[in-house]
């Protein structure tokens, strides 16, 4: 059963234009983002799926593998469908372009959950939020699961809220007040897809929920289908803005010294 994961890439961004070819460190954030994908043990191919030929000519340079697609796609996912249909895969693996320093561990925890139950539609992951700070951004989104591990709702809006203290699940008493707590958890942008449920999904019509909190994954959820969502254990640096991508510089500078 193979497993192709696609990193979509496209030049236009409204807060950082270009954010594929932002330099990281001297290389190109697609390089770093491509790299990181292709040390997952999983997969047994990694391309980047892109509208634009300058991101192709780089991904070219570095001797990564590059597909163009169509400029007119409203969303990843649709770029995604595109490419899936000119690969031969069982799955299909889409990593967020903005996440150059993406764990292989956390790509292989996505894949997992689909080779141990093959008729499992999609599956995604998620790390613990300590930092209510964090819990409160809405740039960060967070996810909902019940106790078999199945999303309930993702939101850019902080949940659970926390109208009363509580305990949380490392013993520990949460208030409002509390500050290094686990307050929730973080959904990170790595989906999984059972081949014919891509298309099915890509064919799908936004959602309400999907348009009011711009986030695609509520889709499936309106639609009735399940996401499973692994849990990790991984601090991600995402880049959408500029002081996002100095982060990500000082973050690389940590790891090389």
């Amino acid at each position: 059963m193979s497993v192709v994961a696609i990193i979509p890439a496209r030049y236009g961004s409204t807060r950082l234009p270009g954010k594929p070819l932002a330099a990281i460190g001297g290389k190109p954030m697609i390089q770093h983002v491509y790299e990181s994908v292709c040390k997952a043990r999983d997969l047994d191919r990694v391309l980047v799926a892109t509208d634009d030929h300058r991101i192709e000519r780089a991904v070219m340079s570095f001797g990564g593998e590059v597909m163009m697609t169509s400029k007119h796609h409203a969303s990843g996912t649709d770029r995604l469908a595109e490419v899936a249909r000119k690969v031969k895969a069982d799955w299909l693996v889409n990593v967020q372009g903005d996440l150059p320093f993406i764990h292989s561990e956390t790509i292989s925890r996505a894949v997992r959950p689909m080779r141990r139950n093959r008729s499992l539609p999609m599956a995604t992951v998620c790390t613990p939020i300590y930092d209510v700070a964090e819990w409160r951004d809405p740039n960060v989104v967070k996810v909902l699961s019940n106790r078999a591990g199945f999303a309930l709702y993702f939101s850019r809006a902080p949940i659970p809220y926390v109208r009363n203290s509580v305990i949380d699940p490392n013993g520990q008493k949460l208030t409002r007040e509390s500050k290094r707590r686990l307050w929730g958890y973080r959904h990170l942008g790595v989906y999984v897809y059972r081949r014919d449920f891509l298309f099915k999904f890509a064919g799908l019509r936004p959602t309400e929920l999907e348009r009011i909190e711009s986030l695609e994954q509520l889709r499936a959820l309106q639609n009735g289908y399940l996401i499973y969502v692994a849990k990790v254990d991984e601090r991600p640096v995402e880049v959408d803005t500029r002081a996002d991508l100095r982060k990500a510089e000082r973050y690389l500078k940590q790891q090389l010294n």
